[in-house]
């Protein structure tokens, strides 16, 4: 992963204009945050918005980590993204989930699924700032390619459950800023077969293959450098029916509430508290609620 995010970084910059200089570029905010996934937008959805604060004539990077803390399992997700000319995103992050003794039942105790994915995002209409007095949204198109590493899981994932390790998300999002409000709402839709967003594989032997999902989030500027909102993701649950018996490995949807504050155009915090649902019921049938914490860097 390393040295694939460095030349996709020296692939991007060759011939480009200079990075994006402090206090040029986009409002406070306005790019959205790095998403587990790595593309921005809110911490579990991406959005039409391309990160960094670069605008045209100017390339932008974002670096970020965010931990998730649930009850019985931990995600930690780091990556990077460029922004090209307010246009383009190229994104790259890695996920490690820690499932701790979850699965010590199967042979797993303490096994991690881990997950690396590859992003490109296109701007094709709209502009969130200068349209903000109009109906218009911004809208984006995008794709992330993902491959799961599960361990000792394999076998069974793979085999039995007739999931894949490898597969395609597709999403097409638009953002609507009403900047006289202070009010931002992006509806996301998705087309995806993965299982947990890719960390349990993608579809299954009785899964019904790729479906549209639907993201929402909802944002609300308290001042120029301070964002409360909420998200909804839902989930394709291609592993509800199984050779487990149904309702064993049945997936969820995702929300949150969350708090972001940027006091410049280098450093952004993000917190929340986020309901995971159940993860795989049949050995923790708990409700997976928790915090939230994500900090990301940008040029």
């Amino acid at each position: 992963m390393p040295r694939l995010a460095a030349l996709l970084i020296s692939a991007a910059t060759l011939g480009m204009p200079a990075f994006a200089q402090p206090g040029g570029g986009k409002l406070l905010l306005t790019g959205g945050v790095s998403s587990i996934d790595g593309a921005a937008g809110g911490g579990l959805t991406p959005w039409a918005v391309t990160g960094s604060y670069a605008s045209a004539g100017q390339l932008g990077a974002t670096a970020f980590v965010t931990r998730v803390q649930t009850g019985d399992y931990g995600l930690i997700t780091y990556g990077a993204a460029l922004g090209l000319h307010d246009r383009v995103e190229l994104s790259l992050a890695r996920q490690d989930f820690d499932t701790r003794g979850n699965l010590a039942p199967l042979g797993l105790d303490g096994l991690h699924l881990k997950q690396d994915i590859a992003g490109l995002k296109l701007r094709v209409a709209g502009d969130a700032v200068l349209d903000s007095d109009t109906l218009m949204p911004q809208v984006a198109f995008g794709v992330e390619s993902k491959r799961s590493d599960t361990g000792n899981l394999g076998p069974t994932l793979y085999g039995a459950l007739g999931a894949k390790r490898s597969g395609t998300d597709l999403y097409v999002s638009a953002t609507k800023l009403f900047l006289a409000e202070g009010v931002l709402v992006n509806l996301t839709l998705r087309s995806t077969q993965a299982n947990q967003n890719g960390l349990l594989g993608f579809g299954g032997a009785q899964g019904a293959g790729r479906r549209w999902q639907p993201e929402i989030s909802l944002a609300k500027l308290l001042r120029r450098d301070l964002a409360v909102g909420l998200e909804f993701r839902a989930k394709p649950d291609n592993l509800n029916a199984s050779v487990l018996g149904t309702g064993a490995l049945k997936e969820d949807d995702w929300k949150d509430v969350f708090i972001a504050w940027a006091p410049n155009k280098h450093v952004s915090l993000t917190a929340a508290w986020v309901d995971l649902g159940r993860i795989a019921p049949a050995l923790q049938p708990r409700r997976q609620t928790g915090s939230y914490l994500s900090l990301q860097l940008a040029l």
